[in-house]
């Protein structure tokens, strides 16, 4: 009777065993994949900047509406604020980060690392002094094995435009008006955000930033207690700020974007 129930043991162990290693795969937690989020909380004409980088500060790659159905890839937390990496539903070439709080559900999961740092990483700009090696030595020398990726050649045109907004911001600092800087701008209702000059008076703490517009006039925004404060307009002026940057409305059209450092010289 023993040798029976041994037989009978060992055998149903022989059998459960490619059971139970069929079993271990599905076991095992896939990494979570995307989510779709909807983009909402904005004022009814107001859109939602997609930026190249988790920054307040970072290129403004597109503007959706709220409504609009992204790809939530996950959140990080950078400089106290999370920010999401997202692409629009409809079109995989809009890409970029977003605020969390525009974006419903949130995706709790941290954005992978092989695809936040392009996104992410800085870039430390070049002295004024230092010429640029054209971009074929940049890209691996003159004469490469292999023609350059698209992605290597997209990653160093970034560098270049962030090298150009790093060296915009540092005008602002000087003492002096910041005649070459540039802020985003818009001046009509539904008009995509352009270019717009600027220069900046510091009066003590306080500062006043004139904005000359691409085909003419100007617009002045003045800043009190370290935040906007008023226009020479007599519309409504208001502004929300989305870290260090302060995104201000005048009337229902115009639309400016000045980070503090530009204004304030911090």
């Amino acid at each position: 009777m023993k040798r029976k129930t041994t037989l009978r043991l060992t055998l149903k162990a022989i059998f459960a065993v490619p059971l139970l290693l069929a079993a271990l795969p599905a076991l095992a937690q896939d990494p979570p994949g995307p989510i779709i989020s909807i983009i909402g909380g904005l004022a009814p004409d107001d859109l939602l900047n997609i930026r190249a980088t988790a920054s307040p500060s970072g290129k403004v790659a597109a503007r959706l509406p709220n409504g609009t159905a992204v790809k939530n890839f996950g959140c990080n937390l950078i400089n106290g604020y999370p920010w999401c990496k997202v692409e629009d539903t409809q079109d995989a070439h809009i890409v970029g980060w977003a605020p969390a709080r525009y974006l419903s559900p949130n995706n709790p999961a941290p954005v992978p690392e092989d695809a936040a740092a392009p996104a992410v990483a800085a870039v430390a700009p070049q002295p004024s002094g230092e010429q640029q090696p054209d971009i074929a030595a940049r890209l691996g020398g003159g004469e490469p094995a292999e023609p350059p990726s698209a992605a290597e050649i997209g990653r160093t045109a970034m560098q270049d435009a962030y090298g150009l907004a790093f060296a915009a911001s540092a005008s602002a600092e000087s003492d002096t008006p910041a005649q070459d800087a540039s802020i985003p701008c818009a001046r009509d209702v539904g008009q995509p955000m352009t270019r717009c000059e600027i220069s900046v008076a510091h009066t003590g703490a306080d500062s006043t930033v004139t904005v000359t517009w691409p085909d003419g006039g100007s617009r002045v925004i003045t800043f009190h207690g370290g935040k906007p404060s008023g226009s020479d307009s007599p519309d409504e002026f208001r502004f929300t700020r989305e870290g260090s940057l302060n995104m201000i409305r005048i009337g229902v059209s115009e639309r400016f974007e000045i980070t503090d450092q530009l204004a304030l010289g911090n």
